[in-house]
């Protein structure tokens, strides 16, 4: 498997560091807002590269952290007038809701950054014990000029960056070094008391932190949103390098969704939450739209976009339930292995669609000419693909409930309408049998009339 290595700027074999083992540390949410597609296009992606890495039978360990003190956080704490603690469990709740509602696996672990506040006073005692860090009145300052590697990842120049705002304000040796910790004043919350003041951690030590405590101090992939790269990702290179860790072998990171051409985000006011685009599509075919096109691609949002994406899935996911039906068999069988070559080529998703897209063409016209062997056959490389993609619809949670049994009591209730449906029919009563399915419909469920008889499925 090849993987595009932000930092080395090409494509490059996988070699992990441990035989059979991927670890991966992936930056999750900073919980001060609602999430929206571009946070979870992010998530959708890595958790494609975990499922693909485990259909190739390696054991992978991910870890997706919780951003949950943040300035922003604060920021949105006094504007909801609320304590930060709360607006955080709050936001924390939304993103896992929008992960399963997308089919993301849950993460290995998925560490808070206020549970491990010993960690990062443990790396800064570190960096200011080597030299790379200093105190100046409480707080804590990487050193960049110690490191000279600085701004390999992002290919910038130290010199030619821009400081930030209150760069004098603070005293610091140089405007471009960064915060480790940030000293509080008295009756500040939060803080945490350390041997240079009450303070609370700086951003980008708490993934450094985190990362070589459950990973430890050297692993195969760090990845995260493309805006990510300069200044989170740098400056965690620098701060974790200087304290002696081989960090991460491979960077890697998922391009915008963008809207009119501008980044999706919250500043700039264009940022479509998941909540809303889940009472428009659902949550299988918006999984689907933002694998659509490659990760390092700029996905370009528009509502007719996500519609022609969710009219493009219904083919697959038709195929799959009718091929089912007529053959009586949903296991997973072989992979095409144009499939796995895109797949292996840094996730080349474009590619790979059009291999399921192509396999299910031909398997409609299996379905046509009844050639009940070569469906057989096509409808298990189908399900192959996309059980490895997480978006086959017969599995949890698209089929209707993570346990089945909502299901089961559902698809007692449609049966024996359907079978009431299907005794008028039989006596002609083709107004009754109207009514019944127009209930149906009504209720969310589509009817579908089959040489076995009437299925049901939801809209």
């Amino acid at each position: 498997m090849k993987l595009y290595n932000t930092l080395t700027r090409t494509v490059e074999p996988l070699k992990p560091i441990k035989k059979d083992q991927v670890s991966i540390y992936v930056c999750g949410a900073t919980v001060q807002g609602s999430p929206h597609i571009g946070h979870m296009r992010t998530a959708v992606v890595f958790d494609l590269l975990r499922r693909w890495l485990t259909v190739k039978n390696y054991q992978v360990t991910l870890i997706r952290n919780v951003t949950d003190i943040d300035d922003k956080i604060l920021h949105t704490a006094g504007h909801e007038n609320r304590p930060w603690w709360a607006v955080a469990a709050h936001y924390e709740r939304e993103f896992t809701n929008a992960y399963s509602n997308l089919g993301v696996l849950p993460p290995t672990a998925e560490p808070r950054a206020t549970g491990h506040i010993p960690q990062m006073i443990e790396l800064i005692s570190e960096l200011m014990a080597n030299g790379h860090a200093y105190a100046i009145d409480g707080d804590v300052y990487f050193d960049v000029d110690t490191f000279s590697q600085y701004g390999a990842l992002s290919n910038q120049k130290v010199k030619e960056l821009l400081t930030s705002a209150d760069s004098k304000e603070r005293n610091k040796k140089s405007p471009y070094d960064f915060a480790l910790w940030k000293s509080t004043m008295p009756g500040d919350t939060p803080s945490w008391q350390t041997p240079w003041g009450s303070g609370r951690p700086g951003w980008h030590i708490e993934c450094s932190a985190m990362a070589r405590f459950y990973l430890g101090k050297a692993f195969d992939i760090h990845g995260g949103g493309l805006d990510l790269a300069f200044p989170h990702h740098e400056n965690e290179i620098a701060q974790s390098q200087a304290a002696g860790d081989d960090f991460a072998q491979v960077w890697m990171h998922s391009a915008w969704v963008t809207a009119a051409g501008e980044k999706m985000s919250k500043s700039l006011g264009n940022s479509m939450q998941v909540a809303n685009l889940l009472n428009q599509v659902s949550g299988l075919e918006l999984r689907y739209y933002l694998a659509s096109a490659h990760y390092r691609s700029m996905l370009e949002f528009s509502p007719a976009a996500l519609s022609e994406a969710a009219t493009g899935f219904s083919r697959i996911s038709s195929f799959i339930k009718r091929a089912a039906v007529l053959v009586g068999n949903t296991e997973s069988g072989e992979m095409p292995a144009e499939f796995s070559t895109a797949m292996d080529d840094d996730l080349n998703l474009p590619i790979a669609l059009s291999v399921l897209h192509e396999t299910v063409r031909v398997g409609n016209t299996a379905i046509t000419n009844k050639s009940k062997s070569e469906l057989a056959e096509l409808l298990g490389q189908v399900l192959a693909m996309t059980r490895a993609l997480g978006i086959c619809p017969l599995d949890a949670p698209w089929d209707g409930s993570s346990t089945g049994s909502e299901k089961q009591v559902i698809d007692s209730l449609v049966q024996d309408l359907l079978t009431q449906r299907e005794v008028a029919r039989n006596n002609k009563d083709f107004k009754s049998a109207d009514l019944i399915r127009d209930q149906l419909k009504n209720a969310g469920l589509l009817i579908e009339d089959t040489e076995q008889g009437a299925r049901w499925s939801i809209e």
